[in-house]
């Protein structure tokens, strides 16, 4: 198997246990557990998203610039820069909805 194809099973692996662990949340809304339990198995799936796309961004900066290399070296390091602070800003805190 590829690097390439062991990247996709790894990412695709992550993804199934997240869809698990939201089919968890899911199941625990729906028995009215609590609140912070809730949370918890929240933080968690979140968390391992956040793990999926850091895999996911370091496949990019591996393979896919070989792949395609771009124009110049500063091309290939603004695209990368551009895609990683694109991910970042989704990390963190999140503002209630209103």
């Amino acid at each position: 198997m590829s690097g390439k194809d062991d990247s996709r099973e790894a990412i695709l692996r992550r993804l199934h246990r997240v869809e698990g662990q939201i089919r968890g949340i899911i199941r625990m809304v729906e028995e009215g557990k609590g609140c912070e339990d809730i949370l918890t198995q929240v933080a968690a799936a979140r968390s391992a998203m956040d793990r999926v796309g850091i895999h996911i961004l370091t496949h990019r900066m591996r393979e896919c610039l070989k792949d395609n290399p771009a124009d110049s070296p500063e091309d290939a390091i603004e695209n990368t820069i551009g895609i990683f602070l694109r991910f970042s800003s989704n990390l963190g805190p999140v503002a209630p909805e209103g």
